[in-house]
């Protein structure tokens, strides 16, 4: 008989009643989110790899049989181990699985069994082994169920108190007896498949090819979702009725003949954007996307004079107390002649509010001790580094305010369009003139004395340098150099010069201060972990070397490259690796390559994922099942030009309907 797709797990009678349990605390409800649990991958058990002579390389998938168990140490430091005989394959090859701290394996494998493993092989003082690798007993196989052997397999992520077999069962079951028209959605935005057919594909493919097809219909499915979200939000704003700013321009005239530069074409192009935004009865709603030192702020600030003119005040939030502050003496250098005022508010430091015209903040900004007099305009900076509701609480401190957010994170098209679809987009495009060249270098286990006579010829022409590591204070589970651990071997290095240690866990006081000094030239040298990543400003610092380069990511390294080079000086970039991640060089040849931000981004994309590009959370990408196809810019367009259509041609209550309750209580 068949079953509703909206059937619940405890309805599903081929289920034992643990593993109903079992599935209800791991957060599946209904049949369709057991179809929903799509395979983490495919294992090809129509051949298998021949076990590896030695260690590196991808992962493996190996059919073999256990010659040899042991349990192995005590206590914490304890482990179980399996040694493995290839089957069908090169006389006694061998090679050792381990479990640590799984003392429960010895009950679950042991010699005799016939076993398909799933890892990454890598050098012990015994030899080759994988550590903690999937696995099945063939032996359990029933002879002959074609789901598990010599086909196709499709591996899922794991359920808690259900064996990788049987969930492939379960998922197999499903599949058998759920009813074709319960799985029809209202809007269809494919018709390659019809939806169950697509579902068995994925699950059960006779060729990889069959279910790349499939999973790129359901990210089709759930970019058109996504792409609705966005284009409902941006029709809802677009009706919004907000004020009319911007009509005076005096303060923006003089601030621009103050200027003893000019600024860049893609800058002017980008004021004339906000200045149409803000003169507009909808609300702005802008982001400002520029590379690393392509004059955001400037733009920022000819934003914040115009509602300064039009008797509002604006307010600024940056995501760090070092970003804030630099945004502050920068905003107080130029402004200040002006006569505009402007104050300072962090967690622990507050400056001249009273009668501020423009307030820069942290998070700080968000809560009751400050109190604005009339918020016309909000500027939020390093914007992804927030979350959504940080950036709404800013937004509801003021009265249907303008909002510019901007992010120096270039971002790949693909990206923008899922992200800030909602939003229009100004691009700096262009550097401002009179920047040194950048040179960047991987280096792989430079000599310590040459570099650091590379270094001193740099400090004795009088520039100054970054030396930025990953870790602040040593790590026993991570193998990469500190900050803390480092900083007294370059202070001996440098001798003659002042050599300065920041990280994030000093006191503010003490950051402020090490900044402080490293931006008026009484230090040289600052040993530092990537809090200087956004936000700090110091011409003549034209060297920075980077260790342990590979494991940062693209867009961060770029970041951190950013804070040189923003001087007359020749700089340079030196990202030191020690060459064992063949992947990780790859990284840093590309960075190397090119100064181009938005190929740097689409780069980051293809090799990590948008999570870790803009980082889920902040970014809304989090639940994002199908993040590998947002590279896949054909397809999203595919999918937001259907959402539009549904725009076009629904009533609000059938697309509130489609988003769903939840959904539509964060859109009204």
């Amino acid at each position: 008989m068949k079953v509703s797709a909206q059937a619940a797990i405890a309805e599903l009678s081929w289920l034992k009643g643990r593993e109903i349990e079992a599935l209800e605390k791991a957060a599946f409800t209904c049949l369709l989110s057991l179809l929903d649990h799509l395979p983490k991958r495919y294992e090809d058990r129509r051949r298998f790899d021949a076990f590896p002579a030695q260690a590196g390389g991808p992962a493996v998938c190996l059919r073999g049989l256990v010659i040899d168990t042991q349990r192995k140490g005590f206590g914490g430091k304890g482990f179980y181990q399996a040694v493995v005989e290839e089957t069908g394959g090169i006389a006694f090859a061998r090679l050792t699985c381990r479990w640590f701290n799984m003392p429960f394996m010895q009950k679950v494998l042991a010699t005799g069994h016939e076993v398909i493993l799933y890892g990454k092989p890598k050098e012990s003082a015994g030899g080759v082994v994988i550590d903690h690798p999937e696995f099945e007993v063939v032996n359990d196989l029933e002879p002959g169920t074609s789901i598990h052997l010599e086909r196709l397999v499709p591996i899922y992520r794991n359920v808690s108190g259900i064996a990788q077999r049987r969930l492939r069962e379960i998922l197999y079951q499903a599949l058998e007896c759920v009813d074709e028209g319960s799985l029809e959605t209202t809007f269809s935005v494919d018709e390659t498949y019809q939806r169950l057919e697509a579902y068995r594909e994925v699950h059960f493919p006779e060729r990889l090819s069959q279910a790349d097809a499939a999973r790129r219909f359901f990210a089709k499915e759930e970019f058109f979702l996504q792409q609705l979200r966005v284009l409902w939000r941006r029709k809802t704003n677009q009706g919004l009725t907000g004020r009319v700013l911007a009509k005076k321009t005096a303060l923006l005239t003089e601030f621009y003949q103050s200027l003893p530069f000019d600024l860049t074409g893609a800058q002017k192009r980008s004021v004339k954007e906000i200045i149409a935004d803000m003169r507009s009865a909808r609300p702005m709603n802008r982001l400002l996307q520029g590379d690393v030192g392509s004059g955001k702020t400037f733009v920022a600030m000819c934003a914040m004079l115009l509602a300064v003119d039009s008797d509002c005040q604006a307010a600024l939030m940056a995501p760090t107390q070092i970003l804030a502050e630099q945004h502050y003496l920068t905003f107080s250098k130029w402004l200040t002649p002006l006569g505009v005022t402007v104050g300072l508010v962090t967690a622990d430091r507050q400056e001249d509010l009273q009668g501020a015209q423009i307030i820069i903040g942290t998070h700080a900004l968000l809560f009751g001790k400050v109190e604005f007099r009339d918020l016309g305009l909000i500027v939020i900076d390093e914007q992804h580094k927030f979350g959504v509701a940080q950036r709404s609480k800013l937004i509801q401190r003021g009265i249907m305010p303008d909002v510019l957010v901007m992010t120096a994170t270039p971002i790949p098209r693909t990206l923008t369009l899922t992200i800030y679809g909602d939003l229009d987009v100004s691009i700096l495009d262009e550097l401002p003139s009179g920047r040194g060249k950048i040179i960047s270098g991987v280096r792989i286990k430079p000599k310590v004395r040459e570099m650091t006579k590379f270094l001193i010829d740099q400090l004795e022409e009088g520039r100054q340098l970054y030396l930025v590591y990953p870790l602040v204070e040593e790590s026993e589970s991570i193998k990469a150099a500190s900050a803390v651990e480092e900083f007294p071997k370059w202070q001996k290095r440098f001798k003659n010069f002042e050599v300065e240690l920041l990280h994030g866990k000093l006191p503010s006081e003490e950051k402020d201060a090490v900044m402080s000094r490293f931006r008026e030239g009484k230090s040289e040298v600052l040993v530092s972990t990537t809090v200087i990543e956004v936000g700090v400003d110091v011409p003549n610092a034209n060297v920075m070397v980077i260790f342990n380069a590979e494991r940062f990511g693209l867009a961060q390294l770029h970041q951190l490259r950013g804070r040189i080079g923003r001087g007359e000086h020749k700089s340079y970039c030196v990202l030191v690796t020690d060459g064992k991640n063949v992947t990780g060089v790859e990284k840093l040849t590309i960075l190397a390559d090119t100064l181009d931000g938005f190929k740097i981004a689409e780069e980051d994309l293809r090799l990590r994922g948008p999570g870790e590009v803009l980082g889920t959370r902040q970014s809304g990408l989090g639940e994002l099942r199908f993040p590998e196809f947002l590279a896949d810019t054909p397809l999203l367009k595919e999918a937001r030009e259907v959402a539009a259509q549904v725009i076009r041609s629904s009533e609000a209550a059938q697309i509130k309907a489609l988003l769903g309750e939840l959904l539509t209580e964060n859109l009204e």
